[in-house]
């Protein structure tokens, strides 16, 4: 199968996991976009969803879906979002599509985290990916020289020749180079820095529940 078809297959068996008559999180993403146009063929069993950026939001209503503020509701029971790269623990990076921030806030509120990705995503040790950390544009300098002094390489992530706008009116360090062997202490130290609004590794948010896309089905881990 291909990547595309894969993603297909993940987003149709998170359906599993969402609870009827209740409101579901909804991450970013390409194969998130597979889990939002699955869930339309259950949109009038549940309430509706709170969505981690602009982009999914935008497609949840196109399909119907009513769209919640985080503020408007409590505990959620499931946030199903996809990941750059995965472990073998759960630990994730996130950040590829520039929603860290949000999915971390919609993770947090979450009672189980389902990953979906195809298993080009599954890794021994985080660190392949370029990382992505949400910074103030202020301190971006800094930060980039901070992690240059443990070995990484940093760049602003640009869009059309212009830094890139998160949509919290930040930007984004992709930083490559890194080798993450302990995530929950990496996400621990990198999130005290100044100006860091969010790092892209989510070990304290991680999944509890993958659904890996493979060529022989769907491959369920459990962290």
């Amino acid at each position: 199968m291909t990547q595309d078809e894969l993603k297909a297959l993940v987003g149709q068996a998170a359906l599993h996991y969402v609870v009827p008559g209740e409101i579901v999180g909804v991450g970013t993403g390409s194969t998130v976009n597979k889990f939002i146009d699955a869930l339309a063929s259950m949109k009038d069993q549940i309430q509706g969803a709170v969505s981690s950026s602009e982009a999914s939001t935008q497609r949840l209503k196109a399909l119907g879906i009513a769209v919640f503020d985080c503020n408007e509701v409590g505990e959620l029971s499931v946030y199903i979002d996809g990941a750059d790269e995965i472990d073998g623990h759960g630990h994730m990076v996130k950040g590829g599509g520039a929603a860290l921030t949000r999915e971390k806030i919609v993770a947090a509120q979450s009672r189980q985290f389902v990953c979906i990705a195809d298993e080009s995503k599954l890794v021994n040790t985080l660190g392949a990916f370029p990382l992505p950390v949400e910074v103030i544009p202020m301190a971006t300098a800094r930060v980039m020289r901070q992690f240059a002094a443990m070995g990484g390489v940093a760049q602003i992530r640009q869009k059309e020749g212009q830094p890139l706008v998160t949509d919290n009116g930040q930007h984004i360090v992709d930083v490559t180079g890194l080798h993450i062997t302990d995530p929950l202490a990496f996400e621990t130290q990198v999130s005290q820095w100044p100006g860091v609004v969010t790092v892209g590794v989510f070990a304290h948010q991680k999944a509890h529940v993958c659904l890996l896309g493979t060529a022989s089905g769907v491959k369920t881990l459990t962290f």
